[in-house]
């Protein structure tokens, strides 16, 4: 059989582009490429970029107070001016989109701006009614944010539309416990919003290592976000031009906008997915195997789509796999044992590789090197924020199994050290890097007593 294409892509996020883009560019492939949306999806249009630059913009308080601590008197003259940010954010983001979309075009992949769905294992349908045949069909569609099953949740925003916003509420509330939810509290509260989160925990950032969540929240509370744990939505009524919360203890509150961060569910709605034998997870990702491939062999999956690590790196990684598997006769799989991530709030972030210290005392016994202190930066200026460099080592091979910074650029720290972690470092290869002096970082190489053991002695 004739295709037109030697690989159809259907979506234009991270994985999906990556793939399209070393498949044609590298690999000589017929490629299309189907995005209903914006080219860069998610972490380019809606998540980690233009969320990072709002941390920047965020930062500007802190910083003030900070070098206030240092002499400087007049350091927070002037006031956030959300038009002028929002004008250059939306430049920022035209100008990526662009850059994404010509590095597509000087590949040569054929792109086609519109919603594509199966017809069969083979056969895509465009939104026009044009079908395309391709040998392999990847699968791309990322995940979509969802709201809670309660009364109102339509006068709810999601994360989205926080970078649609005209102008920034007066007050806001933040629903959920994650990673978004946090970031964005952080977020919203540096730009001068009076902002309360809700999450039905009794820490936030379930799944990560236990004290940097604890250390997470008290910093929330610190840089005075109105945190209210073990709480839950309940409904949300219209009040004005305001949202009434009800929450499940019988309380209640008014709000400018309520912005649910309570999860993502893998984008695979009205995708033809009946059309083809493809199966589903419980969660309703797209089912793959190690080498992304669903269980249909002329179609694969990658990125959150599959939720196997939804995280940017790890879906362009996996497109990247691939392709170099299918058209680069160069079979590749991705490790998710081991993937490095962070959340970045402030002032201090969360960077983390590996298992979590509860983690890795059900796992058997562990080491755990801990260091808790101001740093000297912020000591200086009369902060009293303190910061966390943690090791989790296994006492029988001397191998790090995990890496745990809480402070000042953590995600940046978390990178590098994510290098040795990945290799199978030991306990001894930190404790022979010679330490950079004065740095936080050198925590991580100075720390020669254990600070406790699992199982306890």
């Amino acid at each position: 059989m004739n295709f037109d294409f030697d690989l159809f892509v259907i979506g234009g996020g991270s994985g999906g582009v990556r793939a399209a883009r070393i498949a044609a560019g590298q690999h000589g492939a017929k490629v299309g490429l189907a995005e209903e949306s914006r080219m860069g999806g998610t972490c380019v249009i809606r998540g980690c970029v233009p969320k990072k630059l709002m941390i920047f913009a965020s930062e500007a308080t802190q910083k003030a107070a900070e070098m206030r601590g240092y002499g400087w008197q007049e350091a927070d003259r002037g006031a956030f001016d959300w038009q002028v940010f929002h004008g250059k954010l939306d430049a920022e983001l035209n100008r990526l989109e662009a850059a994404y979309t010509s590095g597509q075009v000087k590949a040569g992949v054929e792109l086609f701006h519109q919603r594509a769905k199966f017809a069969d294992h083979h056969i895509v349908e465009l939104a026009d009614g044009t079908r395309k045949t391709a040998k392999h069909i990847l699968i791309a569609t990322g995940g979509r944010p969802v709201k809670p099953d309660i009364p109102g949740a339509e006068l709810g925003l999601i994360s989205d539309d926080l970078f649609l916003l005209d102008q920034l509420p007066g007050r806001a509330l933040l629903i959920g416990g994650g990673f978004i939810a946090c970031e964005f509290a952080t977020i919203l509260n540096g730009l001068g919003v009076d902002t309360v989160l809700a999450y039905r925990g009794d820490a936030v950032l379930r799944g990560f290592d236990r004290e940097a969540r604890d250390m997470a929240s008290a910093q929330l509370r610190d840089i005075g976000v109105d945190l209210r744990l073990g709480l839950s939505p309940a409904g949300l009524e219209k009040s004005g031009n305001r949202v009434t919360a009800r929450f499940d203890d019988g309380s209640k509150d008014d709000f400018d906008a309520v912005f649910f961060a309570t999860g993502r569910a893998p984008y695979t709605w009205d995708l033809g997915l009946e059309n083809t034998g493809i199966r589903l997870t419980k969660s309703g990702a797209i089912e793959v195997d190690e080498w992304s491939q669903t269980s249909v062999p002329s179609i694969f999956a990658v990125g959150d789509v599959t939720d196997r690590v939804n995280l940017t790196p790890v879906a362009i990684r996996e497109g990247h796999s691939f392709v170099d598997t299918v058209f680069g006769d160069n079979p590749r799989r991705v490790n998710h044992d081991l993937v490095a991530s962070a959340v970045y709030l402030r002032p201090h972030e969360l960077g983390t590789i590996g298992l979590t210290e509860e983690q890795a005392a059900e796992r058997g016994p562990v080491d755990v090197y801990a260091a808790v202190f101001r740093p000297m930066r912020s000591m200086f200026a009369g902060s009293d924020a303190r910061m966390m460099m943690k090791l989790l080592v296994d006492p029988d091979s001397d191998k790090v199994l995990g890496c745990h910074i809480f402070g000042p650029d953590a995600g940046e720290m978390i990178q590098l050290a994510a290098i040795p972690v990945t290799m199978g470092a030991t306990k001894a290869d930190f404790d022979a890097a010679m330490a950079v002096h004065p740095t936080a970082a050198e925590e991580l190489v100075t720390m020669r007593s254990v600070t406790r053991r699992h199982p306890a002695e």
